[in-house]
């Protein structure tokens, strides 16, 4: 069981700005009362956590609270309790620091995102504890995601766009988003150009927005649907096992993806090719390989209209 201790905390924080000015414990707690903050800090052997007042507050806690470690781990959700881990075992190891927003549920059922700052502190170059701030950024997190949405949304069919499938290439090998992907899926769609040329763009148009919606229902359990081209999409999907299992699902929902489009009394015909790349699990994760793979079995698959879908 482990016991947290609001007023080690605060006294080794205080010792940490100056020693030696007796009133530096009373300008932290007034400065601290400012803002929605708190210290902390982990004994790495026992796992002992200190927090002050502030983090018990972000947490809807109480200081009389006795809890483990787990137990506070359990109150992020998944991505950012993996995030959580994944970066606070690096920092053990090299004797780092880290930063992290992180979206928490509280006891009471409120989620709340935190901006945790960290660093270790060691000794014969082995990290003996953590320590660090917790702040409240709820509100800068909304405002930044709406911020975010608008940046990243394609306005014409409400998926990402390409500048957010650009992200997820871009992304470090060693993220924790790695142990997450499972298969890279490329749609593109095959006559695209006719339907513009007879029917017009705003039909072309209502032909990129219903099979961008099809792709939601269709994949539901997608980690991203961008349209990453004109006339192509990128689903990215969470592990499944055995590439069988993606392909089964990819050819049973190719039919509802083809259905015709009501446009003007007419229904526009639709047609795709599908490349399918699917993670190995024997090699490192490099997001731009994964995509270079799809595109080439996507290409593969254009060049041989029987094959509607191809894999690498």
């Amino acid at each position: 069981m482990i016991h947290f201790h609001a007023n080690a905390a605060i006294k080794d924080s205080a010792k940490a700005i100056n020693d030696d000015r007796p009133d530096t414990l009373k300008l932290f707690e007034q400065a601290a009362a400012l803002v929605p903050m708190g210290a902390w800090s982990c004994d790495l052997p026992s796992d002992e956590l200190a927090w002050t007042g502030g983090v018990f507050d972000l947490f809807g806690l109480s200081p009389k609270d006795i809890l483990d470690r787990r137990m506070v781990l359990g109150m992020y959700d998944e991505e950012s309790r993996e995030l959580l881990e994944h970066k606070r075992s690096k920092a053990v190891e090299a004797c780092s620091d880290f930063t992290l927003d992180a979206r928490i549920v509280r006891p009471d059922g409120m989620a709340r995102w935190i901006r945790i700052t960290a660093a270790t502190r060691a000794c014969n170059g082995r990290a003996e504890a953590l320590y660090g701030m917790k702040q409240d950024i709820t509100e800068d997190h909304a405002r930044w995601e709406r911020l975010r949405l608008q940046a990243e949304c394609d306005p014409l069919t409400g998926v990402a766009n390409r500048a957010r499938f650009q992200r997820f290439l871009e992304q470090p090998d060693t993220s924790a988003m790695s142990e997450r992907v499972g298969a890279l899926l490329l749609f593109d769609l095959d006559g695209f150009k006719k339907i513009n040329d007879w029917w017009g763009h705003a039909a072309g148009d209502a032909c990129l927005a219903a099979f961008a919606e099809r792709l939601r229902r269709a994949f539901p359990q997608a980690h991203l649907i961008s349209r990453i081209g004109g006339d192509e999409f990128a689903v990215l999907l969470p592990p499944a096992g055995m590439r069988s299992i993606i392909e089964a699902e990819v050819h049973a929902v190719i039919g509802n993806l083809l259905l015709p489009v009501p446009w003007g009394g007419d229904l526009l015909p639709l047609g795709v090719s599908v490349g399918f790349a699917h993670v190995p699990t024997e090699h490192p994760f490099d997001p731009q390989a994964l995509f270079v793979s799809a595109d080439k079995a996507l290409y593969a698959a254009k060049r041989n209209p029987s094959l509607a879908l191809v894999c690498a």
